[in-house]
């Protein structure tokens, strides 16, 4: 079995394999009106951590949908790219009959099931995952393909980016460090829930790490995006809070990065505790190395949480419900 550390300790050979089994799609952004993700969960956040990267120079609307249908606008002039590790997530299937019926383009990523089933039949541009992991573990194939995807859509080839994204998770030792100093930041407050303090441009990467912390270690985590929560939630930071907080700083908005500035030093003074991860610069490497040190840390609390990362009782126990009816 595939558990989340050994999945972690070589989660470079997932970018390694997208470098190697990825292949042109043909397509180009100019040929449609907007393209829509859809996924769930593991298998869902990589699109929105993609149209959050690509956001500055996608030339065509993206939205991401986590949902049983796709919206109203979908057409014969939409790409619809759709993405389901096992390849049987029943809303994922519920939006590609969906997208079949409006007659959209369709592209797939998942690593069988129904999905790829489907795929095959109709001749659908698909891309195969490698099985045997938990999706939430396999981030690595599913945003990889998909920043390979979007990438040709605007004639921009990654690959030197990734070499350099492999090249820095290879050589994790730092990483893992970094990690590690996040558990100590918080070694007496671990059992708290946890809040996580974004820009927009990291702001897919903090509900990664929220549902990290949700499925892994069984906490309860929230994400709060700058400037909007600045208008709102700033105001219920008043005392002592019963949270952890944890800043996203990507440094791309100097207005912003002042509000971080401001609220982290509102936070210290009511004794909060409060971690900043910021970066001087916003690149593919950069959006891997930071996923991996919160996917570690997410892990290496489990222990003194006494939790299990590979069990999730309640999402089986809602499977077998829902199968019922």
């Amino acid at each position: 079995m595939i558990t989340h550390h050994s999945s972690l300790e070589v989660f470079y050979e997932q970018l390694e394999f997208v470098q190697r089994e990825y292949r042109p799609h043909g397509l180009k952004a100019k040929s449609f009106s907007n393209v829509v993700i859809g996924g769930l969960g593991g298998s869902g956040i990589g699109g929105t951590i993609t149209k959050s990267y690509f956001i500055h120079e996608f030339p065509i609307p993206v939205e991401v949908i986590n949902d049983y249908f796709l919206p109203a606008y979908v057409d014969s002039n939409s790409l619809v790219v759709l993405g389901s590790y096992s390849g049987n997530t029943e809303e994922t299937l519920s939006m590609l009959e969906d997208a079949l019926k409006r007659s959209a383009k369709v592209l797939i990523i998942c690593s069988g099931g129904h999905l790829m089933e489907k795929a095959k039949e109709l001749n659908l541009i698909h891309y195969a995952i490698e099985q045997g992991y938990q999706p939430r573990m396999a981030l690595g194939y599913s945003l990889g393909f998909l920043l390979k995807v979007f990438g040709e859509l605007i004639g921009k080839d990654l690959t030197e980016d990734f070499n350099s994204a492999i090249a820095g998770l290879s050589d994790n030792v730092r990483l893992k460090q970094a990690a590690e100093n996040l558990v100590t930041k918080f070694q007496s407050t671990l059992n708290r829930r946890y809040t996580i303090l974004t820009d927009a441009a990291f702001s897919g990467i903090a509900w990664r790490f929220a549902q990290q912390l949700n499925e892994n270690s069984k906490m309860e985590a929230f994400v709060s995006t700058l400037p909007e929560a600045n208008h709102n939630v700033i105001e219920s930071y008043y005392g002592q809070l019963p949270s952890n907080f944890i800043v996203l700083n990507s440094h791309s908005n100097e207005r912003v990065s002042a509000r971080f500035d401001f609220i982290t030093a509102l936070l210290e003074r009511e004794n909060n505790k409060v971690a900043v991860l910021e970066t001087q610069q916003l690149d593919i490497p950069t959006l891997f190395e930071i996923i991996y040190i919160l996917d570690w840390f997410t892990i290496n609390i489990t222990e003194p949480l006494n939790v299990d990362p590979m069990q999730i009782a309640n999402i089986i126990s809602l499977k077998e419900f829902l199968s019922e009816i």
